[in-house]
């Protein structure tokens, strides 16, 4: 028996021993800087997945290592804006194949997880016909009464005499939950008023850190996903049956019955009625799971609850995009999409600034070298290695101070042309700026759901400063979301809004105490009834 026994140990030794060998001696790799336990193992990326940090991981890893970071064996993440172009915009370049496991079992592929690009393009196409700036058009109507709707859920937490803490997180999830639910299903929700749906949006708040846990470390995945399935067999089950019931009614109307994602995807392409029955009926669960997954509750609510977090703590901001909101213009029925809301600069360059300080996903969107592709690929001057994982950390490249100085600080204004008089290396440094803003990525893999997010965003905090003024919370309540000083590994900014890296960012507060302004409330409730 002791014979065995140091048979096996010898065997662990000899077999550590080789896999320490092969990625710090013998892998392409290994001239690569980064932390030696990212060298040796995915369990560097998977751990801080686990703490949802990786965001800051990765930016302290620059900070350590320089622009290029071996993150994991066979993963290496930049943070210059030539690395961006090489990556995102490259015909070279694939969706690296751990994306697979952000669908759910035996859900078709969606948009964003497709890894065939002429699928990709087929269903990006479709998609992109009903978020396109002309659909949104047609769909605004619905989407301000659903704004109107949260102003309402607002307005009744305007205590004369003892004002409600309003926690924004689960308001700017419902809001986006709602507005998705007509967009995608023509169905409402009404998660803003009625509990009964809100199981959707936390399903997803639950298995985002699990995904994420497959995405960067994807041996875990056999040993994680069976118990994950067994221990929430009840919870997926009801929601499947939730949204299998929506898609069911919604498939059951005539096509055009709605202005709806369905109406719009479901003959994408000129097909016969058989094929449309079978093929593309069962593509409609995978691309409804996905809009719900990338957009509502998640990166939309992110987006407008930091919006609402850096103007409650910066009070130059808050003035001035009041002021904007409240001159132009006469009423809150008036706050559409147009030609006064796009005249609002300053409105964009707030949404803008919180995106970069912000970003919903804050992580690396990896790829990889098409297989299929005979060409090297080179990022940055680098030759890749086949096989090798690269991406950009968009927290880290929009919080790099050779494109954003200062970064830590909100200054909506960087985003303003002729702030200041610019001459030949000003307007160089604005022209990098604006090329390493990617809040949505870029290229045909960039966010389909780009002019849905800008509208809602747009549209939300205008209406929301034209019917009413709003502060943080007083004592301990008003610090719910921000950094605290003394913590460690970058949450340590008082004034920064703490996201939690989860594939898509997950967050708490701000808590807002709201006042309506004068009688302008008189005219909501109009609105509504």
């Amino acid at each position: 028996m002791d014979t065995i026994f140091q048979y096996i140990v010898c065997f662990i030794i000899a077999l550590f021993v080789a896999v320490v060998g092969n990625r710090l001696v013998i892998h392409p790799l290994r001239a690569y800087p980064g932390p030696l336990l990212g060298r040796l193992t995915n369990g560097y990326a998977g751990w801080h997945a686990i703490k949802g940090d990786v965001h800051l991981m990765t930016y302290r890893d620059h900070l350590k290592y320089g622009p290029v970071v071996r993150q994991a064996p066979n993963r290496l993440v930049f943070n210059t804006l030539a690395a961006v172009q090489d990556i995102y915009l490259s015909p070279l370049i694939a969706k690296a194949p751990i994306y697979t496991f952000t669908r759910f079992r035996g859900v078709t592929p969606s948009v964003f997880t497709a890894l065939d690009k002429p699928d990709h393009r087929r269903r990006r196409r479709a998609v992109g016909q009903a978020i396109s700036e002309r659909s949104m058009r047609s769909f605004e109507p619905t989407m301000l009464s659903q704004i109107d709707v949260f102003l309402l859920q607002l307005l009744r937490s305007c205590r004369p005499n003892q004002p409600q803490v309003v926690d924004m997180t689960p308001r700017c999830k419902y809001l986006a939950m709602d507005i998705i639910g007509h967009l995608a299903f023509g169905h409402a929700f009404r998660t803003q008023t009625d509990e009964t749906l809100r199981l959707i949006p936390r399903a997803f708040a639950g298995l985002n850190p699990v995904v994420y846990l497959f995405m960067n470390w994807p041996k875990t995945h056999r040993l994680v996903d069976p118990a994950v399935q067994w221990l929430l067999r009840a919870r997926v089950g009801a929601f499947r049956r939730v949204l299998a019931g929506v898609v069911s009614d919604r498939m059951a109307l005539p096509r055009d019955a709605k202005h709806d994602l369905y109406s719009l995807v479901a003959t994408d392409e000129r097909v016969g009625q058989a094929q449309l029955e079978g093929i593309r009926r069962s593509e409609i669960w995978g691309r409804r799971v996905f809009f719900l997954m990338r957009v509502c509750g998640t990166t939309t609510g992110t987006a407008i609850c930091s919006v609402f977090y850096y103007l409650s703590r910066y009070s130059a901001a808050y003035a001035r995009l009041a002021s904007e909101i409240r001159t132009t213009f006469s009423s809150g029925s008036e706050i559409r999409q147009g030609p006064q809301l796009a005249s609002c600069k300053y409105l964009r360059a707030v949404i803008d600034e919180t995106l970069r300080i912000c970003p919903p996903t804050p992580g690396v969107m990896w790829r990889e070298k098409d297989p299929l592709s005979p060409e090297p690929l080179v990022v940055d001057g680098h030759v890749i290695p086949p096989g090798t994982l690269v991406g950009v950390g968009t927290y880290s490249l929009m919080h790099n101070p050779e494109y954003f100085p200062e970064p830590f600080s909100f200054r909506p204004q960087r985003w303003l042309d002729g702030a200041v008089e610019e001459g030949p290396k000003e307007k160089e440094a604005r022209t990098a700026m604006r090329r390493a803003f990617i809040p949505f990525s870029l290229g045909d893999r960039g966010c389909a759901g780009k002019a849905v997010a800008y509208l809602e965003m747009s549209l939300t905090v205008a209406k929301t400063l034209w019917y009413f003024d709003f502060e943080k919370a007083p004592a301990e309540a008003g610090d719910v979301g921000s950094g605290r000083r003394g913590a460690t590994e970058g949450r340590d900014r008082p004034d920064e809004y703490q996201l939690h890296d989860s594939f898509m960012a997950d967050h708490q507060g701000p808590n807002l105490v709201f006042r309506a302004r004068a009688d302008y409330w008189g005219d909501l409730i109009k609105t509504s009834e």
